[in-house]
């Protein structure tokens, strides 16, 4: 609350993908991602904390789903990441695990694999640097 700064998901879709859409190959983006077609790679978010992925009911993605905030409305065959919030609305359809640290699902949504809670570490904005090994005074 005070001097920490709290991650709140873009309200702004950046990118479309319309619905008779097909994209073979790896998305990677920041900002608001509504995808109403299908992509056969994996969607990834950039490194911000703040990027959003709405997937309608006409949506799929054939790969791995890694992004801050996720809405599934449609369908995903791969493991979906969400490092702040997934929701599963009544009509997602995943194939595989999905990771979260804050769940919705509502009546209807349907996962075939596990869910499994990953709390956000602390201080996850920090980097380690693990190519030198920590020096220790005898």
């Amino acid at each position: 609350m005070f001097g920490k700064s709290k991650k709140r998901k873009t309200t702004r879709i950046d990118t479309l993908i319309g619905q008779h859409s097909e994209i073979q190959g790896d998305i990677r983006f920041t900002g608001g991602l509504h995808l109403d077609g299908t992509v056969k790679g994996n969607v990834i978010a950039e490194n911000d904390g703040r990027s959003m992925l709405s997937l309608s009911e006409c949506g799929k993605v054939e790969g791995e789903v890694s992004v801050p905030y996720v809405t599934i409305n449609g369908v995903v065959i791969g493991d979906v990441h969400g490092s702040e919030h997934v929701e599963l609305t009544s009509k997602a359809r995943v194939t595989g695990n999905v990771y979260y640290n804050m769940v919705e699902m509502v009546a209807g949504a349907e996962v075939n694999g596990k869910l499994i809670h990953s709390p956000e570490t602390p201080d996850s904005s920090l980097t380690v640097n693990h190519a030198e090994p920590l020096k220790t005074s005898d």
